[in-house]
Parts: C-alpha cells; sequence; structure tokens
C-alpha cells in the first residue's frame, strides 16, 4: 500500500476542507479518547464474515480514525491498518497512543492512495462526515477488487428504560436550545446514513454494553458534535442536570450504556 504522504514527511496531500462541526472534537480529543465507547470483538467477527477474509494481514484503511479507537482493535485483530485523519488534534491524540501505526492525515473524499492497493476500508463512526458523492467512488477505486468497505456506528439502545428517557431529555434540551432535534449524542440507525442502495450493503446489528463511571458516561455525552458547537455554558447546565437524573438510577456511580452497533459492508 501507498501514500502520496507519510507520517513522517510534510503532507503533499491537503485534506478536503471539512465542516467546522466535524473538526470540533479536535478540542477535546483527549476527552475523546478518554469517554468514547470502543466495539466489541462480536463486531470484528462479523467485519471478517462479511467480508469474507480474516482482518489478519488484510491491508486496510481506517478513514477519519480520530483518536484511534477502532484503529487499536483492527491493529489487535492483525491488520495491516493505516489510520486517516483530517483533525490536527484527533491525529495527533491517535499518533500519542498508538505511535507504531502509520498515520495519513487526509478524508475520505480524495483518499491519498494507490488505486485497488486496499483489502478493507472502514468508516467507524465517520462516513457521515464525507461528501458521498466523492467518498463512495474514492473507495471503490482503492478497494482491490473483491475488497470490503465496512461502515459502522455505536447507536445507543433505545430499548433500554433509562436510555430511551434520555434520549427524550436529549431532544427537548436541543429543540430548546438549537431550534431543531439532535439526535447525534445517541447515534441513528442506518436508514438516515446516505447509503448508496447501488452499493448493495449487508446490514447487521450487534447488541453490546458497558460499565463505566458515572463522569465518563456524562464525558462521552460531551464530547458529541451537537454539544461541541453549542457552547460550553448550555452544555455544563445539560450534563449537570443528568448527572441529577441519573444518580439515582445508578447509586453505585457505574453506568450500564447499552448500545447496537449499525455495521453495513459492502464488497467491490
Amino acid at each position: 500500500m501507498t501514500a502520496t504522504d507519510t507520517p513522517d514527511a510534510a503532507p503533499e496531500h491537503a485534506p478536503h476542507p471539512a465542516t467546522p462541526r466535524a473538526l470540533s472534537f479536535d478540542r477535546v480529543a483527549a476527552q475523546y479518547a478518554a469517554a468514547r465507547p470502543g466495539y466489541p470483538a462480536a463486531l470484528l467477527d462479523a467485519v471478517e464474515e462479511l467480508a469474507g477474509r480474516p482482518l489478519r494481514g488484510a491491508r486496510t484503511l481506517d478513514v477519519g480514525a480520530g483518536t484511534g479507537i477502532s484503529t487499536r482493535r483492527l491493529h489487535e485483530r492483525g491488520a495491516r491498518v493505516v489510520a486517516v485523519e483530517p483533525g490536527p488534534g484527533m491525529a495527533a491524540e491517535l499518533h500519542l497512543a498508538l505511535p507504531h501505526i502509520p498515520l495519513v492525515r487526509g478524508d475520505g473524499n480524495s483518499l491519498p492512495f494507490a488505486t485497488a492497493s486496499a483489502d478493507l476500508i472502514t468508516y467507524a463512526q465517520s462516513w457521515h462526515w464525507t461528501d458521498r458523492a466523492r467518498s463512495t467512488p474514492e473507495a471503490l477505486r482503492v478497494l482491490r477488487p473483491g475488497g470490503a468497505l465496512a461502515l459502522w456506528w455505536n447507536v445507543s439502545d433505545h430499548t433500554v428504560p433509562w436510555v430511551a428517557a434520555q434520549d427524550t431529555r436529549l431532544r427537548q434540551f436541543f429543540r430548546a436550545e438549537a431550534g431543531a432535534e439532535d439526535e447525534s449524542a445517541h447515534g441513528s440507525p442506518a436508514r438516515t446514513r446516505g447509503l448508496l442502495p447501488e452499493l448493495d450493503f449487508v446490514h447487521r446489528r450487534i447488541p453490546w454494553t458497558r460499565r463505566i463511571p458515572l463522569t465518563t458516561h456524562l464525558d462521552n455525552l460531551g464530547s458529541h458534535s451537537a454539544f461541541l458547537v453549542l457552547g460550553e455554558e448550555p452544555t455544563r447546565r445539560f450534563l449537570a442536570a443528568e448527572r441529577e437524573h441519573l444518580a439515582p438510577l445508578f447509586p453505585d456511580g457505574t453506568v450500564e450504556e447499552a448500545y447496537v452497533v449499525d455495521l453495513n459492508v459492502t464488497i467491490r
């Protein structure tokens, strides 16, 4: 696999200008790395199944890698992974945590890689930040024939009563503060992803949970772009009220977050 820049060289490839909201994560990169959920082993099992090959040895691009949450898991499964990230703050956090992983500054709208050079391209929580009219042909260009494009998102499991109640409070809050509901802090289902039907995606939903301190749960919420673009004061106010809502439900201070990973895979 080759790229038009390397982690050790001055980049020749300029990332496509991202929206301010897409780059809002840069200023909370450390919080994002510490608080955001990872992914269950069953997700990578499903990626292997639907891609029709093992991750071990697969030439993999993790695009929109952020702080490296998915990059780390792909590497641990033996993938020959290169992280691709446009945000300088997020990229710096990824390099700090994973200095041995090749890191390229770029984005999915103009991938700085050779044609037919990747076995697998992954987007974890990041496909929705791309211009699909550009990122789709770019992924198909860089994938080898038979290669796989895998997109996934952690979506909060609204069948859990406390999660559903929190979702209602989030929607009411953003409607009052920003004039519109915003579902990004809990995620949204595949039908809103803008997946092109001609790519024939196979969908898989993978439930899982994690147990974390209440403070980490609130930091996770606060690291979402909806809060980052809203401002510190209303964010602080919502998270303080949310602590009061959740403390009686989790008296030991440990929250069990419930997710469903929304996985979508297509073969070139």
